[in-house]
């Protein structure tokens, strides 16, 4: 690199940090979060509030430089607004959620926090990712402080439990994933991903390991028994069927429909005419594969999803074989799904008739934009962090270089449009944090790759490989999840 692209490069980097120390959002003269996006030129509308999924890039961040106390008083002023009670009214949130995002308020003088649990979002939808994202970044935390004392304490134990009693209450299924909304995570408009989203079960899984690491057992064995039999269950799920790579396509093909019984070897009731074979049998590569977006009753959405599929690899639920084919089909579709800014939130976009049914015309969603297969830049992160656990890491760097420039003279914009992200969104805000922060944190990953176990785990424990094993072939007793 020559002399005036390293000075370019710091400039920018400096620039990015100036703008996240911007961003920070101060409650009774504490540092409690990071605004979504700090755009003094057009109405702030929701964006001067600070998100929890947001907030991870910008409190990993932190954590890496030491800034411990603004984690810190996030996590416990987040966990102050999480209800306790049970709610009699059912337009109220349920016992246990963490808000979607909450802002500082002045009530005669005196600072509040005021949540926001979807009430005000579009469309009302519930933020079932919220709860997922707080407990990954309370485990960053105590891996980066190594204050297990906060999650030991009373008030996060109970923080805890309440989170897996909602995600593990008995409801209306038969399967060991996550029954969700449309539009209850990052992708948060209608986009035809309800029921049981990758995203979601990802962040499930992952939530899953934190809890077991981070309760005690006293008072909690209940729930750390739910966990243990819950684990397995849902990975081995995932690992069989979201899976997608050549010769499962073949075995999805030929499979036969109108199965009853237990010797049903289609399980969901695919339709072959439903699914895109030829489309697929193109875009696939040889060594590559990857997690389907959803899964379903006759429904198998076979769209790329960015986030789900990243985390899976992070999180350790996608086998070693499986991340290996993630990355590599990341690698040889690269002009896909990262294109000249990295990266597609998902791909291919629904388009025609198709995207005026499933997003109702949504014109943010218009094919290539928004959810809509539009470049995100915040995915920089994951795909860094799952680059790095592949021993890929020429791909984060890739990434870090193609954005770099771009970013700081776009203004740090919230998403790109176009099949190759080469237009900034049409209704994107500047200077965006997590754009900011993806960019950052993507950064400091690839320059030192000891920061990883920050937001990875270790290999599972034999005992949920060899559950998880079991249940991919069909001999575990589905009645055991909870």
């Amino acid at each position: 690199m020559q002399l005036n692209e390293v000075d370019t490069s710091k400039n920018i980097e400096a620039e990015a940090w100036q703008c996240l120390e911007n961003s920070i959002l101060y409650y009774r003269g504490q540092p409690v979060g990071t605004v979504a996006a700090y755009d003094s030129s057009v109405e702030a509308l929701n964006y001067d509030q600070c998100f929890i999924r947001d907030f991870v890039s910008s409190a990993l961040l932190f954590l890496i430089k030491g800034r411990h106390d603004i984690v810190r008083n996030f996590l416990e002023e987040t966990l102050k607004l999480q209800p306790k009670e049970r709610a009699l009214d059912a337009y109220k949130p349920g016992r246990g959620l963490i808000p979607a995002s909450f802002k500082v308020i002045s009530v005669n003088g005196e600072e509040h926090l005021e949540a926001d649990f979807g009430e005000h979002a579009i469309a009302r939808v519930t933020p079932v990712d919220s709860c997922l994202w707080w407990l990954i970044l309370l485990r960053a935390y105590v891996i980066s402080t190594k204050d297990f004392s906060l999650a030991y304490q009373p008030e996060f134990q109970t923080g805890i439990r309440l989170i897996m009693e909602i995600c593990l209450a008995n409801r209306f299924d038969m399967y060991p994933t996550l029954l969700v909304p449309d539009g209850a995570c990052m992708i948060d408009r209608r986009m035809g991903i309800y029921g049981h989203p990758l995203e979601i079960q990802v962040l499930f899984f992952a939530a899953l390991r934190v809890a077991r690491e981070l309760l005690i057992c006293q008072g909690n064995q209940d729930i750390v028994a739910a966990i243990d039999n819950r684990l397995p269950l849902l990975c081995g799920h995932i690992r069989q069927h979201y899976w997608i790579d050549i010769n499962r396509l073949n075995a999805i093909y030929r499979f036969k429909s109108e199965e009853y019984g237990k010797a049903a070897v289609n399980l969901f009731n695919i339709y072959a005419d439903s699914l895109p074979y030829y489309e697929l049998d193109k875009w696939l590569t040889k060594k590559g594969g990857y997690l389907a977006g959803n899964v379903g009753p006759s429904q198998l959405d076979t769209r790329f999803f960015s986030l789900g599929n990243l985390m899976a690899v992070v999180s350790g639920l996608s086998t070693e074989e499986q991340s290996q084919a993630i990355m590599s089909l990341i690698e040889e579709k690269w002009d896909d799904l990262v294109g000249d800014m990295p990266m597609k939130i998902s791909y291919p976009a629904i388009q025609g008739e198709e995207y005026r049914i499933v997003t109702g015309c949504d014109p943010k969603n218009i094919p290539w934009s928004y959810h809509n297969a539009g470049s995100w830049p915040v995915l920089m992160w994951m795909l860094s962090a799952a680059a790095l656990k592949t021993q890929k890491t020429h791909l984060a760097k890739t990434a870090v270089t193609i954005a770099a420039t771009r970013l700081a003279e776009d203004e740090w914009p919230e998403y790109y449009d176009g099949k190759k992200g080469r237009l900034i969104g049409k209704q994107a805000r500047k200077y965006q944090t997590w754009t900011i922060t993806g960019f950052l944190l993507a950064k400091e990953l690839t320059e030192n790759p000891s920061h990883l176990p920050l937001i990875s785990f270790d290999k599972l424990a034999p005992e949920i490989v060899s559950r998880a094993c079991e249940f991919e072939v069909g001999s575990i007793d589905p009645s055991m999840s909870l």
